[in-house]
Formats: structure tokens, C-alpha cells, sequence
């Protein structure tokens, strides 16, 4: 289940530094989104975030998701997020925890696919089960993906979990959107430019 206690998120952040959300407010705004935030610190990364119960939860995905039919990406489970992290972008101060820019590269809304047989099991339940199938519907990413866990630990984080494409009409080898989509879908921003403007503010 989705820790909807942000206190470990909260922890690891100076927010008198960092203009990263706190996650204080009590939000109706969203509805089931997801966001795909392209992150560049220690190493350039992909956090996956969807939103379960009352929190973003979170995986660090190397190489970002593919839209190749079952190629499978790892997705490394991190803290839960507040829901306001999904409109976050700029740049973490050095020194702090996670340091880098950050871009909203993707986001959208996703429903949950099931079997007719689990039609009742909530996504937290899945979640918790190590087993997720939905479909999302981004600007840049579309269509069925599953998420399967390969190793539990005893906290939740650091978790190894396998995202995958699933079969349907979105799926599509040639496709490389971390490549050929390289821009903000908050801003129409590059990294550079995130850099440098937000930088400035620090």
C-alpha cells in the first residue's frame, strides 16, 4: 500500500534549500495521474511516479520506459511523493538529497487493467502484491504496461521492480521517445534550459 505517511519523503529534504513541494496540503486536484520526471543527478535517470491512494508512489527507471512490446526496463522503488511532486520542475541545490534538474518529461492519467477475476483487487492491493497492469495515457507514453517486483526487501524502497510494454495498438519497436520527445510537456523546456533559468534562482 501506498504510504500516505510522507514523513521519510520530508526527511531527507532541507525545504528551506529546496523548492521541491512539501507535501502539507491536502489536494482533490488529480485524479489517477501518473508522471514521468526526467532527473539529472549522481546519474541521469527516469522517476516513474503514479498515484495510489493519497501519494505519488515512486521507481527510478534507468533507462526510462520502452514502447517496445515486452522489453523489459528495471524500475528501482524510491519514496513516496506528495501528489503536488507530478507538477514539480526546476533544479535541486547541491547538497541536498537528490541533487540535479528535474523535468516533467511526461504526464497524464492512467486506469487500472485487470482480470475479470481481480476486478475488486485495488491497486494498493496490487501494489502491495508486487503485480501492476494499467494503461496510461500520456503525451508521450500510451497504452498497457505491467510492472512485476523481482526482489522484496524489508522497506519498500530499493525494491527491483520489471516495467514492460504491454501488446496492444500503442506499442511500437521503432519508437525512442527519451531520444526523439527530449522536451518538457510542463514548459516545452531542455534540460539546459531548466538548468539555467532555475539555477539562477538558487
Amino acid at each position: 500500500m501506498a504510504k500516505k505517511d510522507l514523513a521519510h519523503y520530508q526527511k531527507k529534504r532541507d525545504f528551506r534549500k529546496t523548492h521541491e513541494p512539501k507535501g502539507n496540503s491536502k489536494t482533490k486536484e488529480f485524479n489517477r495521474i501518473f508522471v514521468i520526471q526526467k532527473h539529472d543527478a549522481s546519474q541521469l535517470h527516469y522517476d516513474f511516479r503514479m498515484q495510489i491512494d493519497d501519494a505519488l508512489v515512486s521507481w527510478a527507471v534507468p533507462k526510462g520506459l520502452s514502447t517496445a512490446a515486452n522489453e523489459k526496463r528495471l524500475a528501482i522503488r524510491t519514496e513516496d511523493h506528495p501528489l503536488e511532486y507530478a507538477k514539480f520542475e526546476g533544479v535541486i541545490p547541491e547538497g541536498e538529497y537528490g541533487a540535479g534538474t528535474v523535468m516533467v518529461w511526461d504526464f497524464g492519467h492512467y486506469e487500472p487493467l485487470v482480470d475479470n477475476e481481480e476486478h475488486e483487487k485495488s491497486m494498493s492491493d496490487a501494489l502491495k502484491g508486487g503485480s501492476l497492469k494499467f494503461r496510461l495515457d500520456g503525451e508521450k507514453i500510451m497504452g498497457g504496461y505491467a510492472m512485476a517486483r523481482i526482489n522484496q526487501d524489508k522497506d519498500e524502497e530499493d525494491e527491483q521492480w520489471v516495467i514492460f510494454k504491454l501488446e496492444d495498438d500503442k506499442a511500437d519497436a521503432r519508437r525512442n521517445p527519451t531520444s526523439t520527445e527530449p522536451k518538457s510537456v510542463l514548459t516545452g523546456r531542455s534540460m539546459d534550459e531548466i538548468a539555467k533559468e532555475e539555477g539562477d534562482d538558487e
